[in-house]
């Protein structure tokens, strides 16, 4: 299936991201549909043409249908699953038998399930045996996508042609997409570089300095090389859009959700607002580096303040205590 053969997108996920991706693949040529749960918030959304919870001020381009019925995302071509990570396997789920074999399903999700250590290409290939999993991942927030703002991100599939395909469709002269075969690099970089935006965000709440800054980024891309290594990520596709390009993005400031995450537990204020998947990710890729034996102490040291092991004060100090060693 070519390009062109991708005539209709589903979207299932209304939130921000979704709604941006919806623009997006209108941008492109698309027919979209654009799903959520809330039948009453779609209808909403449908009259007012914008999204107005989550991306309010920017208009749904005119080829974008928000709908609350499945059965209309799964009469699309491909489907883009824009569900946080750990709901995804219950999203597919709904899915179920609707979904047509061959159906590529694209996550945008960037975590790894927690329980079963899988990262979301294996989830969509247990929840959906026919379907053909892919991922978007890369450095783009919400409101630059659906503002039309210039994008460049990695999709990537086991299968170069489909990854190709499915670049060409989605791509436009604002969102640029290149495609790979490295499925686990894609997913490695999006996932782990959500804790350590975490610990950027952590650095600034505490008010540690630029100099602090800068070497926790330094430190926490040698952890994503490390961890990407060890689970078969290609260096490529660690140091590309995906990996160091996103992690750059998210640790840059508070319109990152990790960072404002962490940067709320820095300053000792209450965390509220809108999901941080980093807070869910940092104990099963914890986990999973230690059944690698990769040192991950900038991961582990979100970890243990998450689970209230150590107090930040506390982490900071084991972190900085380290043994001396070379580069």
């Amino acid at each position: 299936m070519s390009g062109s053969s991708f005539r209709r997108i589903g979207v299932m996920g209304a939130g921000a991201w979704g709604t941006a991706l919806a623009n997006a693949a209108a941008r492109a040529g698309r027919e979209v549909v654009l799903w959520g749960r809330d039948a009453t918030a779609m209808a909403d959304m449908a009259a007012a043409r914008e999204n107005r919870a989550d991306l309010p001020g920017i208009a749904l381009d005119p080829a974008v249908s928000p709908v609350s019925d499945l059965d209309l995302v799964a009469d699309c071509d491909a489907v883009l699953l824009v569900v946080p990570a750990q709901a995804c396997r219950e999203a597919l789920g709904h899915l179920g038998a609707r979904v047509p074999a061959g159906m590529p399903v694209i996550s945008c999700a960037k975590g790894i399930e927690r329980g079963t250590r899988a990262f979301m290409s294996e989830v969509i290939a247990e929840a959906l045996p026919g379907a053909r999993p892919a991922v978007l991942s890369g450095p783009s927030f919400a409101t630059d996508v659906a503002a039309g703002l210039p994008t460049a991100v990695t999709l990537a599939a086991l299968d170069g042609a489909l990854a190709k395909d499915l670049a060409q469709a989605l791509g436009s002269s604002t969102l640029r997409l290149y495609h790979s075969t490295d499925v686990r690099g894609a997913e490695i970089g999006g996932a782990a570089k959500n804790v350590l935006a975490i610990a950027a965000g952590i650095v600034s709440g505490r008010r540690l300095g630029a100099s602090a800054a800068a070497a926790l980024v330094a430190r926490g891309f040698a952890e994503l090389m490390r961890f990407g290594a060890a689970y078969g990520a290609r260096p490529e596709t660690i140091t590309g859009l995906s990996g160091l390009g996103d992690l750059i993005l998210t640790t840059s400031g508070p319109q990152s959700r990790n960072f404002a995450f962490g940067r709320a537990l820095g300053a000792g204020e209450a965390v509220a607002g809108k999901l941080a998947e980093g807070a869910f990710t940092a104990s099963v890729l914890v986990e999973m580096a230690a059944a690698k034996g990769v040192d991950v102490p900038v991961s582990a040291a979100v970890d243990a303040v998450l689970a209230g092991r150590l107090g930040i004060d506390g982490a900071i100090e084991a972190l900085m205590a380290r043994p001396q060693r070379a580069e």
